[in-house]
């Protein structure tokens, strides 16, 4: 179930989680991937950085998540860092005065693009990303590391100004119109999924706890319970976990933690491409 607040506070908000939502969070996906071995991070990224991917996002019940798991192969692994297998995330999304981004997604247009602020919560790392459509379905995702959070400082702005300027992006989209828009926090498991051929390695992510809140202390926040967001990042051929989801009739939804989000929060604004999975699989009804 999902239900709209506007307390200030809480997980979510400011990006923080409560010790014990940490604790409950992490207990979770500690039991549900048990029996998985662990790796590393740095062996993660050598072994499937995959910035240039296909992705592919479920929405599944929590309650259908330990079977899920228990069915994946034996050469599956999960990150772990410090005996931690969950690990708490914060994307401000930016976009311009016009909420050019959230359009462009809504309507699948081919210069769509997405800028975010990332980070890491249990480290404080974090970077500015910026996201575009690639070739054949695939997504480029470009990233930077952050000294500090806040504005974006000359560099920051180049670094978005050229990676949009290429994407072919639309002229009036400006780098220095760009404000909050939207925040995201969730905690998130990641496997690394074990390719049939040498170079075939994939990953997925579990998302959990995900809140969504628009910019300001006191603005509305959207808890989104009891449902995960599964998202598989693989070359051209699926993973073993997409077809033990689509075997158990689950199949690739329309969900961008930015425009599902601001949609669902702004009722003001048209529910676009999203409307089906606001709906149907989060339970979110327009008003």
């Amino acid at each position: 179930m999902t239900a709209l607040s506007d307390r200030p506070g809480g997980p979510g908000v400011d990006g923080r989680a409560t010790h014990a939502t940490r604790h409950h969070s992490g207990h979770r996906a500690q039991g549900w991937t048990a029996h998985l071995a662990p790796i590393g991070l740095e062996e993660l990224v050598e072994t499937a950085a995959l910035l240039t991917r296909v992705d592919r996002k479920y929405v599944v019940p929590e309650q259908e998540l330990p079977a899920l798991l228990a069915a994946v192969p034996d050469r599956t692994r999960v990150l772990e860092i410090e005996g931690s297998r969950a690990f708490g995330y914060r994307s401000d999304y930016l976009d311009t005065p016009a909420l050019d981004a959230f359009w462009l997604a809504g309507q699948g247009r081919r210069r769509r693009f997405k800028v975010r602020e990332r980070t890491y919560l249990d480290t404080g790392t974090t970077y500015l990303e910026v996201k575009v459509p690639g070739p054949r379905g695939t997504n480029l995702k470009e990233r930077v590391l952050r000294a500090h959070r806040g504005p974006l400082d000359d560099g920051e702005r180049q670094f978005l100004d050229e990676r949009l300027r290429a994407a072919r992006v639309p002229d009036h989209v400006r780098v220095e119109g760009l404000a909050p828009a939207l925040v995201s926090s969730y905690r998130r498991t990641t496997l690394l999924l074990a390719g049939d051929e040498p170079g075939t390695d994939s990953r997925a992510t579990l998302d959990t706890d995900l809140v969504w809140a628009l910019p300001g202390a006191h603005a509305p926040r959207l808890p989104v319970t009891d449902r995960v967001v599964v998202e598989t990042k693989t070359g051209s051929t699926p993973s073993a976990l997409d077809r033990l989801l689509w075997a158990r009739g689950h199949r690739p939804v329309r969900i961008s933690k930015f425009g599902t989000g601001l949609a669902a929060l702004d009722p003001a604004l048209p529910r676009l491409r999203w409307h089906r999975v606001l709906e149907r699989d989060l339970g979110l009804p327009r008003r």
